[in-house]
C-alpha cells in the first residue's frame, strides 16, 4: 500500500465543508456503535455506470487497505483509493453542498470531459 504524507501530494482533496460532513458522519456512526474510530477510512473510487459512463463512489470502511491501494490523509481523514480509480480521480476536489435544492457531496473533477446534470457521474 502506497502512502502519501503531504496534502500537496494528495491525488484527491477535500474542502473544509466535505471534511466536516465526513467527520460528523463518522462521529455519529461511532456513537451508534457502527464504526470504530481508529479503524475508519474513506474509500473514494469510480465504477462504470451512471448516465455519463462513470459513477463516483464514497464509502466509510474499516477493512485494512489492499497493498495496491493508495492511502493518504486529508484534513484529518484517512482516505484510500485503488490505483485504477486514481487514473480518473487525480486532482479531484470533493466538496459538500447544503442548499435549498438539495445536499450532498460534489466532485470537482478536472479529468471529466462531461458530467451529468446530477453531478454523480462523468465521462473521461
Amino acid at each position: 500500500m502506497a502512502t502519501t504524507d503531504t496534502a500537496t501530494d494528495n491525488p484527491v482533496t477535500l474542502t473544509e465543508g466535505a471534511a466536516k460532513e465526513i467527520t460528523d458522519i463518522v462521529n455519529q456512526q461511532v456513537e451508534a456503535g457502527e464504526l470504530e474510530a481508529d479503524k475508519v477510512y474513506l474509500r473514494v473510487g469510480v465504477k462504470g455506470g451512471g448516465c455519463s459512463g462513470f459513477s463516483y463512489m464514497l464509502d466509510l470502511i474499516q477493512e485494512e487497505p489492499a497493498d495496491s491501494d493508495e492511502v493518504f490523509e486529508e484534513k484529518g481523514i484517512r482516505v484510500v483509493a485503488d490505483m485504477k480509480s486514481l487514473l480518473y480521480l487525480g486532482g479531484v476536489q470533493i466538496d459538500f453542498k447544503d442548499e435549498v435544492m438539495g445536499r450532498g457531496f460534489v466532485f470537482n473533477n478536472p479529468n471529466a470531459t462531461s458530467t451529468c446534470g446530477c453531478g454523480s457521474s462523468f465521462t473521461a
